[in-house]
């Protein structure tokens, strides 16, 4: 009733020849999505069930092979995987795999560790592969090897597509994709297909060189691995206080974590292992008598005395014959026998609960806790450290070195460093940018969120600052100088923005008229001006029109007597003044011209030139301003007018430009 897609997986399971499970999935994602998901589907089979699952990827899905058993019929839960753990998985079983054999002998051919006696003669491919497993064998054991770091690289990024995988399991856990059941008599179509395949794969298991499908146990360094893949540590992740806060809740330091009474006591050091006395102290409730109950607990056998690491500790009594086997500790008279069966891995107990009850440590400070050597206790983490129990590599921020940490602790600190982030960029309350936003913009005299004022802008700098927080944004011209600059800029000049204009550092721009004699205004500095003028308006050009454009079309700028001189007609003696500024204004409007002054717009608007908003007498870069352009136009052309500078025509950069101004 499904046929398996990009939004749905499909799960099928049925009885082979011999009464045992073939598990089909069901999916459209192609080999390279495939292969490393069967890597971990295979590892998942052997940690649970302890025997080989042979899962074989192909394009359209993967087929896995269980033997019959009483219990469960396997499903889905064989397929499901955290987005988190997939990397780390798929990086330490890559070793094993015959693609990693062969490509192993292909990049050490190209570093020319297998170097050809005769360089005009072929080597036979055979021994190519005996030559190469000889050198995987030395190289096994080494770590920061770079041909095995490259192999495992190359796999990784070129022949797997894991990135891909890490999403489509996301999108399994988000219910973007769902994954449907179903247990047929006989294999359906779909599956048959992927069946030739399997059979393949094995048929001729026998004929595939040694080489190529022995499992390579791997030392890999996870660091250099991580710098050659581009993956970003997590120390840059985790959150120092998220650290800290995890590691006082697994040390039962936290408030609510302590012992309230003598059977909080042995709880204790069931779950911590052996502890002095002010260690148990720290992690009891005041009202609780630390030294009664021990003495109490001792007096019943359920608690012991040892001196381990030189240090005089509380232990279990459950804990008797595993701290005997792995430090020596004398056991007292008393213990039940029990208790005294020899442990199979003692260290790796020790080190398994020392690593549940803390977050990423390093080898020495586990071997200091126990008095043990760090060559054993790393044998013993690497030991667990295989079996998936923890996780090698770098955690803590600001730290260096390898360290260790449990599976499932290492999952806590980073689902909690993510919600703390994603607690940091949460929107706030409506009141609160409402109360920010006029801070930002130093508009009035609000107080800031720490109760500091944000210094008012000053002078001609803070019509610049304020105007390079504003560039590019169109307001009404009427509105510039009546309420944005003056609400905030300190005593407001408009004889601050003429000199900005007129010594080229600032930029006006027409965006569209508007009713009566406003328009569309913005304001930009001329460095940023290409990237953030928008584009001019699309409009029939006047005869007259297209001449002004082409008289400033040679750069400079032109004052209204000159600029009406290089317009005008053969033969003209004069023109009509009110025509060409109707013209002029159409042109600033629609975005081609500007001024380097606004006196012809504040005339336009209506007003006069005032003794406060006239231009300095110093202006032009300096020199002193002729007294005969006032003169040189009307009123509503005032200045010298020029072309608006090109624009960008990167449309990316504009984009990223207007996204940062909008930031």
């Amino acid at each position: 009733g499904q046929v398996p897609s990009e939004q749905t997986l499909i799960i099928e399971r049925f009885r082979d020849e011999l009464g045992d499970w073939r598990v089909v999935l069901h999916s459209p994602y192609g080999t390279a999505v495939h292969a490393p998901w069967a890597l971990a589907i295979s590892a998942r089979i052997r940690e649970r069930h302890g025997y080989d699952g042979a899962a074989i990827a192909a394009d359209d899905g993967i087929v896995v092979r269980l033997p019959d058993t009483e219990a469960q019929p396997p499903g889905a839960e064989l397929f499901l995987f955290e987005a988190d753990e997939l990397h780390d998985l798929v990086t330490a079983e890559v070793g094993g795999s015959a693609v990693f054999a062969s490509r192993f002998r292909e990049c050490a051919a190209r570093a020319l560790l297998l170097p050809r006696r005769d360089p005009g003669r072929r080597s036979p491919l055979w021994q190519q592969r005996q030559r190469a497993s000889q050198l995987l064998e030395v190289a096994r054991e080494f770590p920061d090897f770079p041909i095995i770091l490259e192999t495992v690289r190359e796999v990784l990024s070129d022949v797997y597509d894991l990135p891909s995988l890490i999403e489509v399991a996301a999108s399994i856990a988000q219910r973007s994709i769902r994954i449907i059941e179903v247990e047929t008599d006989l294999p359906s179509p779909f599956a048959r297909s992927l069946l030739v395949g399997y059979v393949a794969a094995f048929l001729y298991e026998g004929d595939s060189p040694l080489a190529e499908r022995r499992a390579a146990a791997l030392s890999i360094d996870p660091a250099l691995l991580a710098e050659l893949l581009g993956r970003a540590e997590l120390r840059e992740v985790l959150d120092p206080a998220v650290i800290a806060q995890t590691e006082a809740e697994l040390q039962r330091l936290a408030p609510d974590r302590r012992a309230r009474d003598a059977e909080g006591v042995v709880d204790l050091l069931r779950i911590l292992g052996p502890l002095t006395t002010p260690e148990i102290d720290d992690r009891t409730i005041n009202e609780v008598d630390v030294t009664a109950a021990l003495d109490e607990l001792a007096r019943t056998n359920r608690v012991f005395a040892a001196t381990i690491a030189g240090d005089a500790r509380w232990a279990v009594v459950e804990d008797a014959a595993r701290l005997r086997d792995a430090l020596g500790t004398p056991i007292p008279h008393g213990v039940p026998s029990a208790f005294l069966d020899p442990v199979p891995d003692p260290i790796g107990d020790l080190m398994a609960r020392y690593a549940r009850t803390h977050t990423p440590f390093a080898a020495s400070d586990a071997a200091t806790r126990f008095g043990l050597g760090v060559a054993v206790a790393t044998d013993a983490l690497r030991r667990l450290a295989a079996d998936r129990r923890i996780i090698e590599g770098e955690f803590r921020p600001g730290a260096s070195g390898t360290e260790w940490v449990d599976a499932e602790v290492l999952r806590r600190l980073r689902s909690r460093s993510l919600a703390a982030l994603r607690k940091e960029i949460e929107p706030v309350t409506p009141g609160t940018l409402g109360r920010f936003l006029p801070i930002w913009q130093h508009v009035g005299s609000a107080g800031s969120r720490s109760g500091a004022r944000r210094p008012a802008l000053q002078g001609i700098d803070g019509v610049l600052q304020s105007i390079e927080q504003l560039q590019g944004v169109a307001l009404p011209a009427s509105a510039w100088e009546t309420l944005v600059l003056p609400s905030r800029v300190h005593d407001y000049s408009p004889a601050w923005l003429d000199e900005l204009c007129a010594s080229g550092e600032v930029i006006w721009a027409g965006g569209g008229s508007l009713p009566g004699t406003d328009g569309w205004v913005s304001l930009h500095l001329a460095g940023a001006a290409p990237l953030s003028l928008p584009e001019p308006d699309d409009i029939e050009l006047t005869e007259r029109q297209q001449r002004i454009l082409d008289a400033l079309g040679g750069g400079g700028g032109f004052f209204f007597r000159q600029l009406a001189a290089a317009v005008a007609e053969v033969g003209e003696a004069g023109g009509d003044d009110a025509a060409l500024v109707a013209e002029l204004w159409q042109l600033v409007w629609a975005g081609h011209l500007t001024n380097d002054t606004l006196a012809p717009l504040r005339a336009t608007l209506g007003g006069t030139a005032t003794r406060r908003s006239a231009p300095r007498t110093r202006g032009y870069r300096g020199y002193a301003r002729p007294a005969s352009v006032a003169q040189s136009g009307p009123p509503t052309a005032a200045g010298r007018w020029s072309l608006l500078p090109a624009r960008e025509a990167d449309a990316t950069r504009r984009i990223a430009f207007a996204v940062d101004r909008m930031l």
